[in-house]
């Protein structure tokens, strides 16, 4: 199924900056849903060498661009890519937080077509499931793209068998942050403390350290979520005033 994002045109190129783990794992899936799109990557860290890595003016050429970079680089990049981009590029915002996102790509990008989402999966889900997609979620919360584009894009998700989920930007970031985000602040405290797995583990301890595994290498995401989700602080009070009250009601 080919990719119409923009007045029913065929995206034939496909652009991802940055090339951390997310940006490595878009790179699979770019591959294996749109290989009839060639795909261009530039990371800071990588020397262009005209196979994988590119150039960033070569990069901005492609028709829709994945900002693959941590949360906190948005800014700097977006000011770094503004001049080079054309009317004919799309963004894809895939940041974890959507509304710092959304506000700081309509503020310096204003004539930009652009598409804020949220994969809600992950290279460690997805590899622990053997690249079978189904009940995967892709969560829509903003976009200044026409009906018809953002249908056809819909229709391109869904084809592939992911689940589309409309929701807006604060919807999102108050959800995340009771699950996600919760789920890392529960993980690194494990990871921290050097809670191991043993060979006695119930099943329900290995649940949990599953989750601690998916999330212990993932401190400077938790640090950036922390910092531009507002729903966050609420959330670990909220854990840290249970935590107290459970301590008061059972370990006295």
């Amino acid at each position: 199924m080919q990719i119409r994002f923009w007045n029913g045109k065929i995206t034939k190129s496909i652009g991802i900056i940055g090339y951390g783990s997310f940006g490595a794992f878009l790179h699979i899936l770019a591959n294996r849903f749109a290989p009839e799109a060639g795909v261009c990557v530039y990371s800071p860290e990588k020397t262009p060498d005209g196979r994988l890595f590119r150039s960033l003016a070569t990069t901005l050429r492609s028709d829709v661009i994945f900002l693959a970079v941590p949360i906190s680089a948005y800014e700097p990049v977006l000011y770094q890519i503004k001049p080079h981009l054309t009317q004919a590029t799309t963004i894809v915002d895939i940041a974890t937080v959507k509304v710092y996102t959304s506000q700081i790509i309509r503020k310096i990008l204003p004539s930009t077509r652009y598409l804020s989402i949220h994969p809600m999966f992950g290279p460690a889900s997805y590899s622990r499931k053997g690249g079978d997609i189904s009940g995967f979620r892709i969560a829509i919360t903003d976009t200044n793209l026409g009906l018809n584009a953002l249908q056809s894009m819909k229709d391109w998700v869904s084809g592939m068998g992911f689940k589309v989920v409309e929701l807006t930007a604060q919807e999102h970031d108050k959800m995340l942050a009771e699950t996600l985000f919760l789920t890392h602040y529960i993980g690194q405290i494990l990871a921290l403390g050097d809670f191991e797995r043993t060979d006695i583990d119930t099943a329900s301890f290995g649940y949990l350290m599953d989750a601690v595994d998916s999330v212990r290498h993932d401190a400077a995401l938790f640090a950036d979520v922390n910092k531009y989700n507002p729903y966050c602080a609420q959330v670990v009070e909220r854990f840290d005033k249970s935590e107290r009250a459970i301590k008061e009601r059972y370990l006295k």
